[in-house]
């Protein structure tokens, strides 16, 4: 497939493929396109490679900008009405009008693991792997925490870590297994803008922040485990060993299957459900009892508006885990959209009841009551989720949405006022079809 830029007379067109450009163009005004260089009315342009992921044709007045070869580089000045714009190529890069390809860092790092007698190639190779990854996200949270951005977050660099590592996967560049020793060196590679956007996003979440503190509790009581275990099994005598190196080797098996878990939480994080359903899938293939990846892929099938499946991961989870408040949260959700407004609130109440500072299942069981006609409930539960978290502008705008069918236009009109002034947009357009400045 070609892109095509297209201006009144002259027309260029450059292949997908990196450096695949065509070796003669015709240009209407007798311009001429040869091994990437144009020449037409003494002027010259050289075109290295345009990657676009688009296809745009419109008319515009131009002139070439002399570019040397040993730059490597082209540009065209654009006008059009009166606007000015400037189009850079370098490399994989076309920059319209502002910058479409982001800066990128990339950090590598590797790791030696010695086996002991113990260890298997598997669990050699989960360890080292998990280690050049703890390494690869220290270097990545030191570098965010020079960014402005991430000192005005305020946040430790444990919870630098943990937001990070449930934003950004690790890709392995080189391993090799000589039977005694495990090498890895892996890399990641991220546009840091977007990271800080993601953790920005993130802790605003508290149902997200939750998840992510409980995968990093459970990453650390699985280390802590593994290195008992290690220790254990140097002091194990023969009747002991075998069952051991049995808890051993079910403890590997939970730290892989939390390796595939993060893989599907950043996927998840970054709307990528289909992804996510397969890797919380293979979570659950190593390790059948984590409830979390039943947890988080019955949310993901939820999204993807498969209910049915959505509900018997969440049942799963909540018998190997009935404390879980999370997935009797995201069970009621669900639950919610099928309209089963009761059986919603006994799960809203139960992750209520494991968890009494849960905002947002308050918020969520005033809606559902709301639902079934009981305003007056519906608005005590708007009140604590707004007692729990005073910036909550779904609740204020839940509430004040209630008060309206309840006649108390005042107190509904002071809600959605304070729901739009936290960004809350529904609450916005409802004051403006009222005529009300915010």
């Amino acid at each position: 497939m070609n892109y095509e830029i297209s201006w009144f007379s002259r027309h260029l067109r450059v292949g997908k493929s990196a450096h695949a450009l065509p070796q003669s163009v015709i240009i209407p005004d007798g311009g001429e396109l040869r091994n990437g260089f144009t020449r037409s009315n003494e002027m010259r342009l050289m075109v290295i490679e345009i990657s676009l992921p688009w296809r745009f044709s419109i008319p515009f007045k131009t002139r070439f900008i002399r570019s040397s070869r040993k730059q490597r580089a082209a540009g065209v000045v654009l006008e059009r009405a009166g606007a000015l714009l400037t189009v850079l190529v370098f490399s994989h890069c076309l920059v319209l009008a502002g910058p479409v390809c982001a800066e990128r860092q990339t950090f590598e790092k590797e790791y030696t693991y010695q086996a002991s007698d113990d260890d298997s190639k598997i669990s050699s190779r989960t360890i080292a792997l998990r280690e050049v990854k703890r390494l690869l996200l220290e270097e990545l949270g030191a570098y965010l925490e020079s960014r402005t951005e991430v000192k005005d977050f305020q946040l430790t660099r444990d919870e630098v870590a943990t937001f990070t590592a449930g934003i950004v996967s690790t890709e392995i560049i080189v391993e090799k297994w000589d039977g005694r020793v495990y090498y890895v060196k892996a890399k990641l590679a991220a546009d840091p803008d977007d990271v800080i956007k993601s953790i920005d996003r993130l802790r605003k979440d508290s149902e997200r922040v939750r998840e992510l503190e409980e995968m990093q509790r459970n990453l650390g009581a699985l280390l802590k485990e593994n290195e008992k275990l290690k220790h254990e099994l140097t002091l194990a005598k023969d009747g002991e060993r075998q069952a051991t190196l049995a808890a051993y080797e079910k403890n590997i098996g939970a730290l892989n299957a939390l390796e595939w878990f993060e893989r599907g939480y950043a996927r998840d994080v970054s709307g990528d459900c289909g992804e996510a359903v397969k890797a919380y899938g293979k979570a659950i293939r190593l390790n059948p009892d984590y409830a979390p990846a039943y947890n988080n892929r019955g949310k993901c099938y939820a999204r993807l508006g498969d209910y049915r499946q959505a509900v018997k991961d969440f049942n799963n989870a909540i018998a190997l885990n009935p404390g879980l408040a999370t997935t009797h949260y995201n069970r009621g959700n669900v639950y919610t959209r099928l309209g089963n407004y009761r059986r919603a609130i006994t799960d809203f109440d139960r992750a209520i009841a494991l968890d009494p500072g849960f905002a947002v299942a308050y918020n969520n069981r005033g809606n559902a009551y709301t639902r079934l006609g009981n305003y007056r409930r519906g608005i005590t539960d708007f009140d604590r989720a707004i007692a729990l978290d005073p910036g909550f502008a779904a609740a204020y705008y839940n509430r004040g949405n209630t008060h309206d069918k309840l006649g108390n236009r005042r107190q509904a009109i002071a809600d959605l006022i304070r729901a739009a002034r936290q960004g809350h947009k529904n609450a916005g357009c409802a004051l403006r079809a009222r005529g009300v400045a915010w």
